[in-house]
């Protein structure tokens, strides 16, 4: 019978979390250098780079800032080993209250901000974030790639269908008009009017379509509970360089459903709760406190096992004493077997000197006894009157 998959956790709301790919190998030192400038432009609290000693092969920066002037968010990013195709990067950021989509992009707080940014590139498609990005030419590439976009549960894919060739005012990318939060999470597709039937094909699977002249929330894997294809699908948007009104309304409620957090998310999530280097003065007086109580408690719960085990000792010792004392007596037979002694860290004892006492010496026989006579009968001390 086959078995039900686990149930996955989905993302807190508190927490805001993507990924992406420098293709430069100096990506690190970017980093650095943008971290630098953004706490002496007091953009951010302050930053950390933890030692490679204890990340590695990732590098782990960790950054603060305070969101609308008041909610601490703390994020972490982690920089891994450079490849061929450049170093990725996971970035996972979590606020005291829940997520606001107008608050600044967390991927801020590392990256420097300026056109034609390397970091914004999308680690599973490569393509580039806040920008339009055309299906491929070959039907084929047009198949794998919205089929992996589909799947993809790190980023939010948008694909808008253009009704006829657009000019230059329809050439306005979609981030343009999105939250700040959500610049850094969403990938436009655009396809030309005559890849509808292309893309429609690749998307058939995941039960969703793109109108002609419209646009599509993809669902990712797995698909948000609440998420709807007609509901996420835009029947017209205008390519005239107006808001999209429609579209970013649908961007912006499926980014407010509950979705399940994506292969390796839980992890970082983890190592940012479990792991925070970062510490304010009061947080780190916090948490010696925190030590202090922990260790008083412990040594607590050991000094009352040490005093259970003491009067289990001392109990064992008078047993054995008293044992030896009616073993040792003259005439007496064997003394009576002790009760069962309750569990107690001292049980194993207990039980050797039960064996002890089952095979102990034994009272020593009389004369008249080792002779076979009988036991001369005691004299009446009742006198006569």
């Amino acid at each position: 019978m086959p078995t039900s998959p686990a149930v996955r956790p989905t993302i807190p709301s508190t927490v805001w979390l993507t990924r992406g790919r420098h293709p430069a190998a100096a990506a690190d030192q970017k980093l650095r250098r943008g971290l630098r400038l953004l706490k002496d432009s007091h953009a951010i609290d302050d930053f950390l780079e933890l030692p490679a000693s204890g990340t590695a092969p990732d590098l782990v920066f960790e950054a603060r800032l305070r969101a609308a002037g008041e909610v601490t968010v703390r994020a972490r990013l982690s920089l891994g080993p450079g490849t061929d195709a450049g170093r990725d990067w996971t970035l996972v950021a979590e606020a005291e209250q829940p997520w606001d989509p107008s608050w600044p992009s967390p991927a801020a707080m590392f990256w420097p901000q300026e056109p034609d940014a390397e970091w914004y590139l999308d680690a599973a498609t490569g393509l580039r974030l806040e920008e339009i990005n055309p299906l491929p030419e070959d039907d084929k590439a047009v198949r794998r790639l919205l089929r992996d976009c589909a799947r993809d549960a790190w980023r939010i894919h948008v694909l808008v269908h253009e009704a006829m060739t657009t000019d230059e005012r329809g050439r306005v990318p979609l981030a343009r008009w999105l939250p700040p939060g959500l610049r850094h999470r969403v990938v436009e597709h655009r396809a030309t009017p005559q890849q509808s039937r292309v893309a429609n094909w690749a998307l058939r699977e995941f039960g969703v379509e793109v109108p002609r002249g419209g646009a599509v929330v993809l669902p990712g894997a797995p698909a948000p509970e609440g998420y709807d294809a007609e509901a996420f699908a835009v029947r017209a948007v205008f390519l005239d360089g107006t808001e999209p009104g429609d579209l970013i309304d649908a961007v912006t409620r499926y980014d407010a459903l509950p979705r399940a957090l994506p292969d390796g998310a839980q992890d970082a999530l983890t190592a940012l709760r479990e792991d925070w280097r970062l510490l304010t003065v009061e947080e780190e007086l916090a948490r010696q406190r925190a030590l202090v109580a922990m260790y008083a408690e412990a040594l607590e719960a050991m000094t009352k096992s040490r005093d259970l085990y003491r009067e289990a000792a001392e109990r064992a010792n008078e047993a054995l004493a008293a044992f030896r004392d009616a073993a040792d007596a003259p005439g007496t037979g064997r003394p009576p077997a002790p009760r069962t002694p309750s569990p107690s860290p001292l049980q194993q004892l207990t039980r050797t000197l039960e064996r002890l006492k089952a095979g102990g010496p034994k009272p020593r026989r009389t004369t008249a006894e080792e002779a076979g006579d009988p036991a001369p009968e005691p004299q009446s001390t009742t006198s006569d009157h």
